[in-house]
C-alpha cells in the first residue's frame, strides 16, 4: 500500500494576512517578549522584519496597553525615515508587526565595533532623524526613546527610527510619567514638571554626541547620580572634541542639549512664537553645503557610511538562541476556536484591539483621540542604560 502523500494546504493570500503568507528565515533580534527574524512573503517575494511578542509574556509584564498603543501608531505613520508598519495580525500565541526591513544593523551595534562614527556619518544620521521627528511632531507624537539601539541603517546606509512601544500622542496638557531610557532622558522628564515634545530633540543630542565621541555626555554610577548630572551638570566637551567634530557640529549638539525648552535647537515653543525650530536646524551652518533638505526624503544623497552586506550588522547570537534553546520554536499554526472561550480581561484587550493591518489594501488611519486610555501603564525597574515607564 502506497504512502499517503501530505499536501500542504493552500495560501489564501485573498483573506486576511496571517503566517502562512511568510516564509520564516534568520532570526536578528531580541526584545523584552519577542523576537523579531527577517520574513519573506510568499506571493509578492518581498522581505520585512517580523516582530512578534509573546502574549502571555505581554500580560504578565502588564504591557498589553503599551503593545496595542503601538499597534494603533504604527498605523498613522509612513515616512521615508521611520521603520513603517507593513502588515499587522496575531495567532493564539503571540501578536505580529511585519515592518521594513533594515539589514545595517542598529547604531549601538556600530558604535559598539567602531568606538566612534565619522562627522559627516553622525550629521547625515542627524538631519534624517531630524526629519522624522519633525513628521511625528507635527502629527502630535512623541516618541520618548530616541537612542543609538533604537536607530536602524538600511542596506544602503540610511537611518531610520523604530520601536515605538512608549510612544504616544500629545496636546496641551504636558505629561508627568517617567518614560524612555534614564541616560537618554531630558531633565525636564526627570524633575517631573510636566514636559512635552521638547524631549525627543533632547535624546537626539545625547545620540550625537555619544556617535561622535563614544561617550555619554552625562553620567552617574547611580540613578541618583546621572539625574543630578543630566538636570545640573554643565556640558563638558572631550579634550580632543574639535579634531573629532567642526565648531558648527558642536554648536548643534550644545543646541539640542539646552536645557531651556524655549531655545532648545528644533523645537517651536509655543504656537505665538514666530520661530520655526525645524527651519532654524535646516539653516544651521552644519547642514550648509551639505545637506539637501528638499531632497532629503528621496534618499538620493549617498550615506558616509554603508554597512558592509557580506557581515551579519547584528548580533549572531540570536539565531543560535533560536536553534538551540527555543522550546516552542515560531511556526504558522491555525487558530483554535476553543481559545476564544475563556479569555482573560488582558487577552481580551489584545483579541479585539490589536486588529489585523495590510498596508496594500488599507488606508493607514489614527486612533487618537480616541485611545487615550490606552496609554502605558506599565512599571520597569529604571536604569542607566534599560528602558523605563510609568504612566502618563
Amino acid at each position: 500500500m502506497g504512502a499517503v502523500c501530505c499536501r500542504p494546504t493552500p495560501i489564501d493570500f485573498d483573506g486576511d494576512v496571517n503566517l502562512f503568507h511568510f516564509v520564516l528565515l534568520r532570526c536578528v533580534g531580541k526584545g523584552a517578549f519577542g523576537k523579531v527574524r527577517v520574513v519573506q512573503h510568499k506571493q509578492t517575494r518581498e522581505l520585512y522584519a517580523l516582530k512578534y511578542i509573546n502574549k502571555a509574556k505581554c500580560v504578565k509584564m502588564k504591557a498589553v496597553a503599551n503593545v496595542i498603543q503601538e499597534r494603533r501608531l504604527l498605523e498613522e505613520v509612513d515616512h521615508a525615515y521611520i521603520v513603517n508598519l507593513r502588515y499587522a495580525f496575531q495567532d493564539d500565541e503571540n501578536c505580529f508587526f511585519v515592518i521594513d526591513l533594515m539589514l545595517g544593523g542598529d547604531l549601538r551595534f556600530h558604535l559598539e565595533r567602531l568606538g566612534a562614527l565619522p562627522e559627516d556619518a553622525v550629521r547625515f544620521y542627524v538631519a534624517q532623524i531630524s526629519s522624522a521627528l519633525d513628521y511625528l511632531h507635527n502629527m502630535s507624537i512623541m516618541h520618548r526613546d530616541i537612542k543609538p539601539d533604537n536607530i536602524l541603517l538600511d542596506d544602503k546606509g540610511n537611518a531610520h527610527l523604530t520601536d515605538f512601544n512608549i510612544a504616544v500622542h500629545y496636546g496641551e496638557r504636558k505629561l508627568t510619567g517617567v518614560a524612555g531610557s534614564m541616560a537618554y532622558m531630558a531633565p525636564e522628564i526627570l524633575v517631573k514638571r510636566g514636559y512635552s515634545y521638547q524631549i525627543d530633540w533632547w535624546s537626539l543630542g545625547v545620540c550625537a554626541y555619544e556617535l561622535l565621541f563614544g561617550r555619554r555626555p552625562f553620567r552617574g554610577r547611580t540613578n541618583i547620580d546621572l539625574t543630578h548630572s543630566i538636570t545640573k551638570d554643565s556640558l563638558k566637551w572631550p579634550e580632543d572634541a574639535e579634531k573629532k567634530c567642526s565648531r558648527p557640529g558642536l554648536q548643534v549638539v550644545k543646541g539640542l542639549l539646552d536645557r531651556d525648552i524655549t531655545r532648545r535647537l528644533g523645537v517651536k515653543p509655543s504656537k505665538d512664537d514666530d520661530r520655526d525650530g525645524m527651519a532654524e536646524l535646516r539653516r544651521h551652518a552644519w547642514f550648509r553645503g551639505t545637506v539637501d533638505w528638499d531632497t532629503l526624503e528621496s534618499k538620493e544623497t549617498p550615506s558616509p557610511f554603508v554597512p558592509d552586506a557580506k557581515k551579519a550588522n547584528f548580533d549572531a547570537s540570536h539565531e543560535l538562541e533560536e536553534l538551540l534553546l527555543e522550546d516552542n520554536p515560531l511556526k504558522a499554526k491555525q487558530r483554535k476556536a476553543a481559545f476564544q472561550e475563556n479569555l482573560s480581561a488582558e487577552l481580551r484587550q489584545m483579541e479585539d484591539q490589536f486588529t489585523s493591518y495590510d498596508f496594500k489594501r488599507m488606508h493607514r488611519r489614527s486612533y487618537y483621540p480616541n485611545n487615550t486610555q490606552l496609554i502605558s501603564q506599565a512599571t520597569a525597574a529604571t536604569s542607566s542604560s534599560g528602558t523605563c515607564c510609568s504612566s502618563t
